[in-house]
């Protein structure tokens, strides 16, 4: 293990990430609050700390191992998690604890959009801005921004893109240079971004909020300016650009970018990954806008709209509401949760297992039952026309297992706290999967949860956002021996 090179570049992303404080702090100046100070503070200790972390080190050029990429990718987004949470500890209002601040920061950095904080309304536009802005970094991942950047400064960047990178086929590349594979994802995004933020200006929105809103829904955040979120503007239009977003940042980055250089958007319609995505999306708002019609919760029209809002944001893992679908009669509320287990595109922000992964399984299970049928018959699992290697079918297999018993884990400690049934499986569904709004006692908000339960659904957003064994990994001995 190069523990002064891991030194060295931890130092340098933590200098970069410093500089992340500085819009929060200029929106603060513009509207003349004093919360620009608390920014202007975490910005000056996470510079100077990384400057200290860094300089020690700054002589080593040796090039990244495997291991050194897992130990940087974990240990960077700890520190930054913690270090995001300065400001928002320092702010008076609202007065958070260690706790509640370390939570908002991991929830924003790993786009859970969960939060502690109510009263959005009448808070400090610094700290609404600083939000969303988190969650614009963690949506494509600091790490992969940090790939284009550092080898700029001497730093190879492929090991940290593996460890980074959702979804079971990590090898896969856009363009033959790692660093030019994260630019181009990062020009994908912010082209996607800046698309939203016009769209919900031209709707109706504040320019501040378009803004703020845009960044967490293309990172697939969900974290909003007011606390009705975007249910706030009563707008079905500004819904429509929502979801339309929402559904294009879940589909798999590498996809966009085929479709912009041949201009042509056949690639998507091809992609398995992608037809079962919109499959799904499909078959969820049928359910549910069936079951609210039959039950006459709203009227047809608002059912229908209800349930095309609710079926994207909460399957992709957004988290944004319009109206309570905790609330909602019979399966509803947790058919929408257990869609969360699915989540979004490999290759996208989004959070849960990643459709490939459910395809995959599905595919896996048939084979099972065709061998049960047939046992020496030879069936391969494949993704249109291109054979699956069964080392990738194997690696599927594996993490949900390990996800599935993490989560069984997590929920018996949460059951151990105090937590009911209901909350304790939404809480921890909702933050494992990066999703945000649960069931129970935290439908509406996370703030009155013991500091111990924040803790470890702070720990499972970790978890989520990093696909488990990114983290877990670092847990087993094998992982420190020689």
């Amino acid at each position: 293990m190069q523990y002064t090179q891991i030194q060295r570049i931890l130092g340098i992303l933590l200098m970069l990430f410093s500089t992340s404080m500085l819009p929060a702090a200029g929106v603060g100046l513009y509207y003349g609050e004093q919360a620009r100070e608390a920014f202007l503070i975490g910005f000056v200790i996470t510079m100077v700390l990384g400057f200290l972390i860094w300089l020690p080190a700054r002589g080593q050029r040796n090039e990244l191992r495997t291991r050194d990429g897992y130990l940087i990718t974990v240990m960077f987004w700890l520190v930054l998690g913690l270090f995001g949470a300065i400001p928002l500890y320092l702010l008076e209002m609202p007065d958070l604890s260690v706790a509640d601040a370390v939570f908002e920061s991991f929830s924003g950095l790993t786009t859970t959009g969960a939060t502690v904080i109510t009263g959005l309304d009448t808070l400090p536009r610094a700290l609404l801005f600083y939000r969303q802005q988190l969650q614009w970094f963690g949506g494509m991942g600091i790490i992969v921004l940090a790939v284009a950047i550092l080898p700029l400064l001497g730093v190879g960047g492929m090991q940290l893109y593996r460890a980074e990178m959702p979804g079971p086929l990590k090898e896969n590349k856009l363009t033959p240079r790692i660093a030019e594979t994260a630019k181009v994802l990062w020009y994908i995004y912010a082209s996607l971004t800046l698309a939203c933020a016009l769209a919900y200006w031209a709707a109706g929105m504040e320019l501040f909020d378009a803004i703020g809103h845009s960044f967490s829904t293309v990172a697939i955040g969900g974290f909003s300016t007011h606390d009705a979120s975007i249910g706030y503007y009563d707008s079905p239009l500004i819904e429509l650009i929502c979801i339309i977003f929402m559904i294009i940042s879940g589909i798999n980055f590498a996809l966009h970018f085929l479709a912009w250089r041949h201009r042509s958007l056949t690639n998507y319609l091809r992609d398995p990954e992608c037809r079962a995505y919109l499959l799904i999306l499909a078959a969820v708002f049928v359910v549910c806008a069936a079951v609210l019609i039959h039950y006459q919760y709203h009227d047809a029209w608002t059912s229908i709209r209800y349930s095309a809002f609710q079926t994207v944001s909460i399957a992709t893992t957004t988290g944004f509401g319009v109206t309570d679908f905790s609330a909602w009669p019979t399966l509803l509320p947790f058919m929408l949760l257990y869609a969360s287990f699915i989540g979004a595109s490999a290759g996208s922000t989004g959070g849960g297992m990643k459709v490939i992964r459910v395809v995959l399984l599905y595919k896996q299970g048939s084979r099972e039952i065709k061998r049960l049928l047939h046992p020496n018959g030879v069936f391969p699992v494949k993704l249109g026309s291109r054979p699956v290697p069964d080392r990738v079918v194997e690696a599927v297999w594996g993490f949900c297992a390990v996800y599935v018993f993490t989560f069984a884990v997590l929920f018996l400690i949460l059951l151990g706290t105090g937590l009911d049934f209901v909350t304790a499986f939404s809480a921890l569904a909702a933050c494992i999967n990066n999703l945000g709004p649960g069931l129970g006692e935290v439908a509406a908000h996370y703030g009155e949860l013991q500091d111990g339960v924040k803790w470890v659904l702070s720990f499972a957003m970790l978890l989520g956002r990093l696909e488990v064994f990114t983290l877990l990994v670092l847990l087993t001995p094998m992982f420190w021996r020689r």
